[in-house]
């Protein structure tokens, strides 16, 4: 009986390890109640070496969702976390670093703060917060969010990487086909799901947009779009500072918005 018993652990030890090898572990980094950051490391996720941030936030629970931004000038991720009393953040959507404004859509508490400045087949979903939930679309046109009044806040980027769990079509351009550092936002059935994923050093490769939609299926997510990413991709989390390894020479990038976790009043 003890055999048995023995060799059923010994095959499940070896599926963990084999899988651990193959996509990488989730090792426990902070949690709480509503919240869990974890940290996946592998050398042989996509036949390279990866370091994946996670930050798993239960629906329904003490804390919410918001945007922080600013509306001409540029401010670092962690920076509008802080002024903002988040105790999360993961940097936002796209924007001119020349002229430090946003180049998408976005508004919150129907006003508008930055309008699309090119249309780019890329950006094409949006983030919304409605009724207190996150929902990721496809994305309209401004009009139709500016004229909506059912959002708390709208932040259109892309390209929208899942659908209902449906792998989305990407361009095959250098934007989605190079490994870059990436940034996304997926949501689960009860759960939504920060992800950075470090990349251009040594330890870390980052992922083209068609291995990050694989990976995120594999997450279990059912709808995901991109973020910013790149320079720009951060975690911040309270009282742990940054998480993932920012690639800009000179560290963290000033950025136009962020995505944060705020507790609840």
């Amino acid at each position: 009986m003890h055999y048995y018993k023995f060799i059923i652990f010994f095959k499940c030890l070896s599926t963990f390890i084999i899988t651990c090898l193959l996509i990488g572990c989730k090792v426990p980094i902070q949690s709480q109640k509503a919240y869990h950051l974890s940290r996946v490391t592998t050398d042989s996720l996509f036949q390279s070496k990866q370091r994946i941030h996670l930050l798993t936030i239960k629906n329904n629970s003490d804390y919410l969702i918001d945007i922080g931004y600013n509306k001409s000038t540029l401010s670092k991720t962690s920076d509008i976390a802080k002024n903002n009393n988040a105790v999360a953040a993961i940097n936002g959507s796209f924007f001119d670093i020349e002229n430090g404004m946003s180049t998408t859509y976005l508004e919150k508490n129907n006003e508008v703060i930055s309008k699309t400045k090119k249309i780019n087949s890329l950006i094409n979903g949006i983030i919304l917060l409605e009724n207190k939930e996150i929902k990721i679309d496809t994305f309209k046109n401004d009009q139709f969010y500016k004229n909506s009044k059912s959002e708390s806040f709208a932040i259109a980027t892309g390209p929208l990487l899942l659908k209902n769990s449906i792998l989305q079509k990407l361009p095959k351009k250098n934007f989605t086909i190079t490994k870059h550092p990436r940034t996304c936002i997926c949501k689960k059935k009860d759960t939504i799901i920060f992800i950075v994923v470090d990349g251009r050093n040594k330890n870390a490769s980052g992922m083209n947009l068609f291995e990050t939609q694989k990976y995120l299926l594999s997450l279990g997510c059912i709808d995901a779009i991109n973020l910013d990413g790149g320079g720009s991709s951060l975690m911040w989390i309270k009282n742990k500072g940054i998480v993932n390894t920012p690639s800009d020479i000179n560290g963290e990038r000033a950025v136009s918005n962020a995505l944060l976790l705020i507790e609840k009043n």
